[in-house]
Formats: C-alpha cells, sequence, structure tokens
C-alpha cells in the first residue's frame, strides 16, 4: 500500500486538466447534443438506465471525464482499466471481483480506455460478464469501433459519438481554469481575451491540450511586483510553437485524410488538396507514401485526358526518394496542384474494373488460336497462329482479326471520354470501329 506522509500536496501538484476534472453533468464543457437537457446520454443517466456503451471521439474531449461522473451519478464503483498495459488475466481478476460485487448488490463501471487496442480474445473475454450485467463496460477509442471492436461486443454496446470541443467550450473551460480554487483563482493572473482565443483555436478541440497550455503560460508568465503573473505575447507564442494534429498513421484518421486529398485533387480544388496533403506531412506521414498515391490518381482520375500526369506524378515520388522531408514538400505540391488542374476522367479505371470483374465470374476462355505462337511443328500442325494478320503490312496499318474470346468477342472495356487530350483517343478508336465494322 502507498503511505500518504504530511507533506503531500497533490490537489496543487496534480496538472492543471487534473485538477479541474468535472464531477457532474452541469460542470461538464461539451458534448450538448448527448447530454444537453432532453438529450438521450443525459436521459440515461438521470433515470439510472445506463447499459455498456462505447465513447467514439478525439482526444481531449472528455471520454475518461463522462465514464466518471455516470458512475459517481449512478453510484456504481468505478474502475478504470487500461488496454495498453492489461492482458486477459487482469480482464478476469476484474470480472471476477465484479461478479462478487454484483451478487452483494453493487455495480460495477469499468472504463476501458483505448479499447481498440484489445485483441479478439481479450474483448472476448468481456462478453459474459457483459450480458450477464456483472458490469457496465464503457469503452473509449479514438478509433472508428466498426473496424476495431468485435462485432459481438459492438452488438452488445450503445456507441455515442464525442465530438471535437468548439472554441467557445475551449474558451469558456480556460475562463473556469482562470477563475476556480482548483485552477488559478487564487492567483492573479493577466491574460488577455484574445489570448484566451488563441489557445482555444490552437488546441484544436482538446480540452487537454488547452488547459496544459494555459498551464505553461502562467507557470512561465512574469511575475510583476504586484504579485500579479502577467502572460505576455512571447511566451504564449512559445508555449504554442507547434501543435500536434490529430494524426494516426495506422489509424481512421490516416484514411480520413489521404481520402480528402484524393477527393479534393478529383474536384480539381488545388488549394484544398494542398492544405489536405500539408495535414498528413505534419503529422508525420511518410511522403513516399503519398507520392504513391499520387502515381494511383494519375491514372485512375486523370488517365488519357492528360498522360503526362503519370510521368509528373512518378518524377514527384523520384524527388521525394532523392530529397526527403522538409525539401521534398514542395514536389508534391507541384504533381498534386497539376492533377488538380488536369482534365479529368476514369475510363482507365471503370475499364480495369470491369475486365476484371469477367476475369473473374467467366469461365478462363482460350486464346483465340490466330493470336497464338506456333514455334513447333505440332503446334502449326494444330493451327496455332493460323489466320495470324501482321498489322504492319497492311496499309490502314490495322486488320478485322478478332483478339478477345469468342464469348466475349465485340466486347467493349475502355469507353473514352471527351475530356482533355482523350477526346482524341475517342475519335481514333471510333474510326478504328467504324473501319473494323465495314465489309471487307
Amino acid at each position: 500500500m502507498e503511505q500518504l506522509t504530511l507533506f503531500d500536496d497533490r490537489e496543487q501538484t496534480a496538472p492543471l486538466a487534473s485538477r479541474l476534472r468535472p464531477e457532474s453533468l452541469d460542470e461538464y464543457v461539451g458534448q450538448k447534443h448527448l447530454i444537453g437537457e432532453g438529450k438521450i446520454l443525459r436521459r440515461l443517466i438521470e433515470r439510472d438506465q445506463v447499459s455498456s456503451m462505447i465513447f467514439w471521439g478525439p482526444p481531449g474531449v472528455g471520454k475518461t471525464t463522462l465514464a466518471r461522473i455516470i458512475a459517481r451519478q449512478t453510484k456504481a464503483e468505478f474502475v478504470e482499466f487500461s488496454a495498453v498495459t492489461s492482458g486477459i488475466k487482469e480482464v478476469k481478476e476484474v470480472m471476477g471481483q465484479a461478479e462478487q460485487n454484483r451478487r452483494m448488490g453493487i455495480r460495477t463501471l469499468l472504463f476501458t480506455d483505448e479499447i481498440h487496442r484489445f485483441n479478439k480474445a481479450q474483448q472476448d473475454a468481456f462478453l459474459p460478464f457483459v450480458e450477464k450485467g456483472s458490469i457496465i463496460l464503457v469503452g473509449a477509442t479514438t478509433e472508428n469501433p466498426s473496424f476495431e471492436i468485435n462485432s459481438a461486443l459492438l452488438s452488445r454496446c450503445k456507441v455515442f459519438i464525442l465530438k471535437a470541443l468548439e472554441e467557445a467550450d475551449l474558451t469558456e473551460l480556460l475562463h473556469h481554469a482562470l477563475k476556480s480554487p482548483k485552477g488559478f483563482g487564487n492567483q492573479d493572473i493577466s491574460i488577455g481575451e484574445a489570448q484566451l482565443s488563441a489557445i482555444a483555436r490552437f488546441s484544436n478541440g482538446d480540452a487537454r491540450t488547452a488547459l496544459n497550455t494555459l498551464e505553461m503560460a502562467v507557470l512561465n508568465g512574469r511575475l510583476e511586483e504586484d504579485a500579479v503573473i502577467h502572460v505576455d505575447g512571447e511566451v504564449l507564442a512559445q508555449c504554442m510553437n507547434r501543435r500536434s494534429l490529430l494524426y494516426d498513421k495506422n489509424g481512421e484518421e490516416h484514411y480520413n485524410l489521404i481520402s480528402a486529398l484524393h477527393k479534393s485533387m478529383r474536384n480539381s480544388d488545388p488549394d484544398a488538396a494542398v492544405y489536405w496533403m500539408c495535414r498528413m506531412l505534419d503529422g508525420g506521414e511518410e511522403p513516399l507514401y503519398i507520392a504513391r498515391r499520387l502515381i494511383r490518381f494519375a491514372s485512375e482520375d486523370v488517365g488519357m485526358a492528360d498522360s503526362q500526369a503519370l510521368p509528373v506524378a512518378v518524377a514527384a515520388y523520384q524527388a521525394c526518394h532523392f530529397l526527403g522531408m522538409p525539401e521534398c514538400d514542395i514536389h508534391l505540391t507541384h504533381a498534386v496542384v497539376y492533377l488538380s488542374m488536369a482534365p479529368k476522367s476514369n475510363a482507365l479505371y471503370v475499364a480495369c474494373e470491369a475486365c476484371k470483374r469477367d476475369v473473374r465470374e467467366l469461365p478462363a476462355e482460350p486464346v483465340p488460336l490466330q493470336i497464338c505462337n506456333a514455334p513447333t511443328g505440332l503446334m502449326k500442325d494444330l493451327h496455332y497462329g493460323e489466320g495470324y494478320i501482321y498489322a504492319h503490312d497492311t496499309q490502314e496499318k490495322l486488320s478485322r482479326m478478332q483478339c478477345l474470346p469468342d464469348a466475349l468477342a465485340g466486347k467493349r472495356y475502355y469507353r473514352p471520354t471527351e475530356e482533355g487530350r482523350e477526346r482524341e483517343v475517342k475519335e481514333r478508336l471510333e474510326e478504328i470501329l467504324e473501319w473494323k465494322g465495314r465489309e471487307s
């Protein structure tokens, strides 16, 4: 057991965000769509009808705090469990205690932070206890539960989406921190409204970041002779030198941002495309990954409308390989803007997907004999290569020879658009098809 001493002063030495943790719904900031008057989660809490649930949202929006408030208001024992440090053994030990509590009429609210980090076996260990009602499971995750949580467990939990806090919510929280005795209420702090608004904007919807930034600014403020702590612009600028943008290279946000980049380029919006690209780089994304996606885009969404798009994207990849960050950001910008402004055609993508579908679903047709090689006498006797026409020997450099299997004769996969240079390709293809359709 940890022994306390007369010199412990945890209330004042704890981080500001911990000292100011709300203890009731009325003190809780944000998430009005869930816990505002008359909203669904607030009604469940007030009626004591809480069941197992998943809180899905970005960091610093109050997932842990809300779970603690629910436990306090429903008079349940609060047990905090970390998916990072616990395994199946620890899960079973906690569940055993929770089952004993249930028999004694005591409910257990088990809060599991980062529940998405549990593997399938660990998640399955919760199931029987959730079903029996031994525990009220409240899982917190920054990842999409549909992808990260077993369907069996997910079906037994209500998912609530917690949103990033609004700037007004964060400003209110900062004012509370300056006035509350748990915060800086017993000190005289000089900080302007504009500076508080700057902290709120900088925090990107994260209450913990906002409070940590305020605490850092106050602790580094200038102490005047009249005992006033003055937070000037220079100190605040140093505290906000770099914002860590929400970005998990292996999580949902990774796919959200690459999707935003791809769709912005497809929509010919270079400003949005460059913004999302820079967001990815700032979050630590590997530039070669972005460059690979640009190469894919060049053929999938631009294609024959501008065949120079592919060389530009490949050149950007090579530039990233040669230089690396931070110098290669301008080369990625070059490619992103080029692809955004290029005429768009997905005809190559449609052709490829349609052909792949036929290859999967239709029988594997034999290669027509006229386009088979005949390197041996036996193969010639079997009519391999018989009827083959060498296009270069004809005046038109074309022939009416069938190259598709009989079952697919006349099938069209590539249908060029009239976008950009593909208009010329379309005209050429139409001429070829018209010529092949004439009687010889």
